[in-house]
């Protein structure tokens, strides 16, 4: 196979990184969507491919013969349905993150993964991004030391616009937003400390949003619109105060990864500004990242090595593309394993830990702190060479 042709399931807001995935003079091309909102379908073919196939049914997408692999962009507890459809349909596939709203969900996935033959991929972009493929970069080369504690600090300003005025504000579709959002968080602490987590400690609220309004109240109909600091004039214009809203704005999350490393991690949906802040603390020192001067900050300690002679500054360059360069990386690197067996810089298995840690995490602060346990992934899941012989065993293009 000379070019990936794919097809795209769910064309809301995130499948508009699809388009670099065509490249129709180069290694893919995307030729076919799917989502049940006919608008969309012709958004799709505007923004994307105006010659794609494109239809209401997801099933009919999977039944076309000129459909190698599958992009997944639908609502979060929808993955499951359409990565488990897709693989067994014998497609290769590329899943947003979060993986799946449960842990039996993600297990379900990568179960119909280990059968299929195919490749898989979890979108965990912020791999890609230049600010911490750096830092990851700077713990490999052992210039901090081993890695000891992890610090993690999220502020998600504007957090209405991005949450709690569209369906991801009710558990039913989210469980918590410690997997919607934090999944990326979760899954960069297991990256940077090459370990999972074990156990965690949670605490959080619904402080800000949410309260009594009228579940079908939108911004543009509120009598308070003209006073009201969430007001809205779309295109998500669900009231942020509405009644069926029950995921937390606020979170702290206590966690322990193999090892005994320490970790934390901090979210919160109601504050002014949007960025993270990461601290990872070594044995001979720490790095520590700043979005805002899009710097990243290392910091030594006396070690009795050369590593102590000296603190760094690094000034990280701009990348082209959406999400700070990620998104045109992650593509090239999906079309890159399924066409010449390249590994993913993040596997399915990573995707599937950072939801059993957000779902115990959601589980301990719904019970008053109390720590519990992540649930461990089955063996075969770590046993990569158990994994090559299955894929191999399909067909692989």
């Amino acid at each position: 196979m000379e070019q990936l042709r794919i097809g795209v399931i769910g064309l809301g807001w995130r499948s508009g990184f699809t388009r670099y995935f065509h490249q129709p003079d180069g290694r893919s091309v995307v030729v076919a969507g799917a989502d049940l909102n006919p608008e969309r379908l012709v958004k799709f073919r505007e923004r994307i491919n105006p010659e794609a196939f494109v239809t209401t049914d997801y099933r009919e997408l999977l039944e076309r013969k000129d459909i190698d692999a599958v992009v997944i962009t639908s609502p979060d507890h929808c993955h499951d349905e359409h990565a488990i459809a897709a693989l067994s349909a014998g497609k290769h596939v590329y899943c947003e993150k979060p993986l799946a709203i449960t842990v039996e969900r993600c297990d379900r996935i990568l179960e119909a993964w280990r059968r299929s033959g195919k490749h898989f991929m979890i979108g965990f972009n912020m791999r890609y991004m230049n600010m911490y493929q750096t830092m990851k970069d700077i713990i490999d080369s052992g210039d901090i030391g081993e890695v000891k504690a992890v610090w993690v600090h999220h502020f998600v300003g504007l957090g209405s616009d991005y949450y709690y005025h569209s369906w991801h504000a009710n558990s039913k579709n989210t469980t918590s937003l410690l997997l919607q959002k934090a999944s990326h968080d979760i899954d960069l602490i297991h990256w940077f400390a090459g370990r999972y987590t074990k156990k965690v400690s949670a605490f959080g609220g619904l402080d800000y949003f949410g309260g009594g309004k009228p579940n079908d109240l939108t911004c543009p109909s509120c009598p308070d619109k003209n006073s009201c600091p969430e007001y809205r004039s779309g295109p998500l214009v669900q009231c942020a105060f509405r009644e069926e809203i029950d995921v937390e704005d606020n979170n702290m999350v206590l966690m322990e990864l193999e090892g005994g490393i320490k970790a934390s991690y901090m979210q919160c949906h109601f504050t002014p500004d949007y960025q993270r802040k990461y601290t990872v603390i070594g044995t001979h020192g720490r790095i520590e990242n700043d979005e805002l001067t899009q710097r990243v900050y290392l910091k030594t300690r006396k070690s009795n090595t050369w590593k102590e002679l000296a603190d760094r500054v690094y000034e990280i360059k701009k990348a082209e593309g959406s999400h700070n360069g990620a998104d045109p990386k992650i593509c090239e690197d999906f079309v890159n394993m399924v066409l010449d067996g390249k590994e993913p810089v993040a596997d399915a298995v990573a995707g599937r830990m950072s939801i059993a840690v957000g779902c115990a995490a959601t589980e301990s602060l719904r019970s008053g702190g109390k720590v519990v346990m992540v649930k461990e992934p089955e063996p075969w899941m770590l046993d990569k060479q158990r994994l090559i012989p299955l894929q191999q065993g399909g067909n692989r293009h």
